[in-house]
């Protein structure tokens, strides 16, 4: 009983914040839960204080003996701020989870890929008969999935700039490094602490650890080996190109099996096996295994073929990058719909990038009308109600041949709960045309 007689503060009533809370009572902790949100029942069997209560609470020296933190909160935000000015030692849930296990991680981040890539990698390991499970920011929480008893393998953990943030002796094996591009500067006051925040994943590497990095990135891998990989003909480690994956030039295996569309992904798989050369595994296996996975919902997701027209649904596309790296893929001309919460992100730079594929944009949400005064000189642009005006929009804007896209470029909290709603809601639309 690690933590017996001692009182743990965990801020966030969310999944993380539960995993955190069952982790920390199973090793003897009292628990309260923090929430300020308003929420109508108390959380499982928990002592919690919630809604203003919780905005109302006063912290004094000797109250907590630790605060655990999800990573959807700030610690320089009120509530974290009541605890650690009152001298509480902040711990993030990752952070929390990590000193107690001794089960080996595969850790990823990136801007975009990482669910997709972290699905991978536990889809090879399982495959090849060692046992994983995608955790982290993507599924269980990592406090979850160690409270749980259950042992792993290797557990394939995304982790993301917000859990980076309060770490402090955190690290893997094997640590992708996907990508980076501008993002959550709803969160953070500029791209360097956002960058600052996702390069802490190699902060405590050693030279027995593998960084695993997408060739051109400039992040520095710490004092880990570093392995390189690259889809779009850059110099490295790993590559690929017509159809299959290479190492050192030498043909590893082809894509062929895979059901996954495009070079993005295709940087995913090679990612993941690059993971899986890190404990061992052979490249045929791994391969063979991932035949088994199937694409995630709203993410280049094919939908529909209409009338020639293939509507594809790629709603997790809540940034720039993620948007560009949709349209570098497909091979159609396009009818881009795009649009949503204002992240008071630069848009502009996606000019470049249209050139002449997409033939028309139909745009939603509160930033339409920046993005129409953005686009409106190289191309037609409407504004739509709502995501069924949408797509018949871009239905009507379509020609036989064209794929109409949902890739938003920005984030669904002004219209929808998250991006798969979205998403549904894009599904439901197309399935209604005829």
């Amino acid at each position: 009983m690690r933590f017996a007689s001692q009182h743990f503060a965990i801020l966030g009533a969310g999944r993380s914040g539960l995993g955190a809370a069952r982790l920390a009572r199973l090793h003897g902790a009292e628990v309260t839960i923090f929430d300020e949100g308003d929420k109508a029942k108390q959380v499982e069997d928990f002592r919690c204080v919630l809604g203003q209560p919780a905005r109302d609470l006063v912290v004094k020296l000797g109250d907590f003996d630790k605060v655990i933190i999800s990573p959807g909160l700030d610690e320089h935000w009120p509530l974290p701020k009541k605890f650690t000015d009152a001298g509480v030692p902040l711990v993030g849930e990752t952070e929390f989870a990590f000193q107690l296990t001794d089960m080996a991680l595969a850790a990823i981040t990136g801007t975009n890929g990482k669910s997709t890539c972290t699905e991978l990698i536990a889809t090879l390991f399982n495959g090849c008969g060692m046992k994983s499970v995608p955790c982290g920011n993507h599924g269980m929480s990592l406090s979850e999935v160690v409270a749980s008893g259950v042992h792993y393998d290797v557990l394939a953990l995304e982790i993301s700039s917000f859990q980076l943030e309060t770490i402090r002796d955190f690290r893997a094996r094997a640590s992708l490094w996907l990508n980076f591009a501008p993002d959550h500067l709803d969160r953070y006051p500029d791209m360097e602490s956002y960058y600052k925040a996702k390069a802490r994943i190699f902060e405590n590497v050693t030279a027995d650890d593998i960084a695993i990095v997408r060739a051109g990135e400039s992040v520095s891998s710490g004092a880990a080996q570093r392995w390189t990989f690259s889809a779009y003909g850059a110099e490295a480690d790993y590559t690929y190109r017509d159809g299959a994956f290479y190492h050192h030039g030498e043909k590893i295996g082809s894509a062929r099996g895979l059901k996954l569309r495009g070079k993005h992904n295709m940087e995913n798989v090679l990612a993941a096996l690059m993971t899986g050369r890190v404990y061992g595994l052979q490249f045929a296996d791994m391969l063979k295994a991932m035949e088994s996975y199937e694409p995630p919902r709203h993410r280049c997701e094919l939908v529909r073929t209409l009338h020639d027209r293939e509507y594809i649904n790629d709603s997790k596309a809540t940034n720039l990058h993620a948007l560009e790296a949709c349209l570098r893929s497909q091979e159609r001309p396009i009818v881009l719909i795009a649009g949503g919460k204002d992240k008071e992100l630069d848009y502009s730079p996606l000019r470049s990038e249209l050139n002449g594929q997409v033939r028309a944009m139909v745009l939603i949400g509160e930033i339409a009308q920046q993005l129409k005064q953005t686009f409106g000189d190289l191309l037609p642009c409407q504004c739509a109600t709502d995501m069924a005006d949408a797509v018949q929009q871009a239905t009507a804007l379509s020609q036989p041949g064209d794929a109409i896209i949902l890739s938003p470029g920005t984030s669904s909290f002004d219209m929808y709960t998250g991006y798969a709603q979205r998403g549904e809601v894009f599904r439901e639309a197309v399935a209604a045309l005829n």
